[in-house]
Formats: C-alpha cells, structure tokens, sequence
C-alpha cells in the first residue's frame, strides 16, 4: 500500500498495517535530521511506522521549526510517527537496541540521522529482502563530494551475489573483510554507472559490513542477540553496526543493494571518540578480551 497522497492529507488517516519500523537514533542533528526525515517522506511505499529517540544535549530536535515541518508532512501523509527523549547516553549500541525494543514490524530499517534517500529506496531494498530471504539488506551512504574522484583500486573487490545470500563468517583476518573499502567516497555510484544499471533494477553485492541504512529482518536480528551486547562496551565505542551485521550475516547472511539510492550528508561525525571498537570486545576470544572495568 502506498502512503496518503495531498488530496488526503486533513483525512485524518493512520495506517496501522506498517511493513516495517524506521529506526532513528539521532543526537545534536536538527539540521541534518530534516533533511533524512525529507527524504522518507518521498518514499511512496511501503507503508512504515517511524520512531526518533534524540539524546541531544539541548532541546528535542522536533522544537526545531523545520523538523517539526516535516514530522507534519509524515503524519499526514498516514504514517505513524514516535518520538522519544533517551538519556542518560550510554552509548551507541545502547541507544541502538533501545530503539529495537521499540519496534512491532517484521522488518526494521536503522536509519542514520545524516542520511538521504532518493526516492524509490524504501521500496528496492523492501523488495531486495523479500526476494533473498537474507538477515538484512543494505543501501551504503554515498559522498557526493566525491563524484570526480574514481578510486577503481578500492572497487577491485565487488562481487555480485550469485543466486541465493548464504551465511557467511567475517572477521579481520578473513578475506572478506576487505571488501570494506568499496563503501568509501561514492564508489558505488561509480560502479552503478560502469554496470549501466537501469531505473528501478537492483543487484545485491557482497559486502564486509554495511553502515548508515541496513533493513533488517526483526526476528533474524533478534536471534543474533540485537545490540544487548552493549552491557559489554564502555560508553564510549564505535562499530557497534558491525558486531550486529556479522552475526546476523552468520546466521542468515545479507548483502548490500546497488545502485545505492542513499546519500551521506558528510556532517562531522557525532560519535568523536573512536579509540574501542566494538568488535576488539564483544568479538574477541576469550584470553584477548581487555579485562579493564568497563564503564556502563
């Protein structure tokens, strides 16, 4: 079904029968936040429930005139929209899995809060797990900026998936791992051009993570424990996405989507202390995990 067009919009109308649940953490962003929240509002199917949690230091980002525009916009459009105040901050994996245990719908989509859609996204990778059947699908957030600069060195590693995604094991010493560099810049609008990709089509790739907008299936993600392992991590971590990615992908596999329809705002980074990655804890042996107290 799709969303409540502006002949309808002072229908009044909500749409309970969501396909799936966006998921937004968001933090300091009001700006960049409307832009993302635009962006889902020119997505015309499928239908989708949306849940914001801010843990901004001031004001709700929904003070702000614009984002309050545009949460407008949504509602009226049929959707149902939550919004959420988490604090205190206990990390990103925290403020992740908070948001999980928000969500109703098979599906759910964790949608970085600096991210654009193009219209028609929702709907490919709605579709892109529907057809593989995989633990989750993924559409890597391009730089614009980087348009003019090819780096074909970093694409050597794509892979088109061939028939069914199957599970697959990743870790720093495996080969796979170093297909990371294909999200980097835009390579993939680079490599979307070079297939001569048509409208509306889609192939799915295999990737060593995928960061910024990954559809998960609910059940799928759950099973592989979410973002719980967050009790394990101090408050200050990066890489939480890339545990809960590899352990899905074991699992049930996944695969990211080209041509990519998302687009990176390039705002500086929010998660600024990146010294403890999430995967040198909560994925390490047992005689290599840091003993040190952690703080929660």
């Amino acid at each position: 079904m799709n969303r409540t067009m502006s002949a309808d919009w002072a229908s009044g109308r909500i749409m309970e029968d969501a396909a799936l649940d966006v998921l937004i953490p968001t933090c300091n962003r009001p700006a960049e936040l409307a832009v993302t929240l635009a962006g889902l509002a020119a997505q015309a199917s499928p239908v989708f429930r949306l849940v914001v949690s801010d843990q901004s230091d001031g004001p709700a980002p929904w003070d702000n005139a614009t984002v309050a525009a545009i949460l407008r916009v949504l509602r009226a459009q049929g959707g149902a929209v939550d919004l959420l105040r988490h604090l205190p901050r206990r990390g990103i994996a925290e403020h992740r899995q908070f948001l999980f245990e928000q969500a109703r719908a098979e599906k759910v989509l964790y949608l970085d809060d600096d991210v654009w859609l193009e219209p028609g996204a929702l709907g490919r990778m709605n579709d892109a797990l529907d057809e593989l059947g995989c633990g989750f699908v993924g559409m890597a957030p391009q730089g614009l900026s980087y348009l003019d600069d090819r780096r074909p060195e970093q694409t050597t590693a794509f892979e088109p998936w061939e028939g069914p995604v199957t599970p697959e094991r990743i870790r720093p010493d495996k080969p796979a791992f170093h297909r990371w560099p294909l999200h980097s810049a835009a390579n993939l609008s680079h490599l979307s051009a070079e297939l001569g990709l048509e409208a509306g089509t889609w192939i799915p790739y295999k990737i060593a993570w995928l960061g910024g907008c990954t559809l998960y299936r609910r059940q799928v993600l759950d099973d592989a424990g979410a973002f719980r392992f967050w009790t394990q991590l101090p408050t200050e971590h990066c890489g939480e996405d890339v545990v809960a990615q590899w352990r899905v992908m074991e699992m049930a596999g996944g695969a990211g989507i080209l041509p990519t329809g998302a687009v990176h705002l390039e705002s500086p980074t929010t998660v600024t202390d990146r010294r403890v990655e999430a995967r040198d804890i909560v994925l390490a042996e047992p005689d290599e995990r840091d003993t040190r107290a952690v703080d929660k």
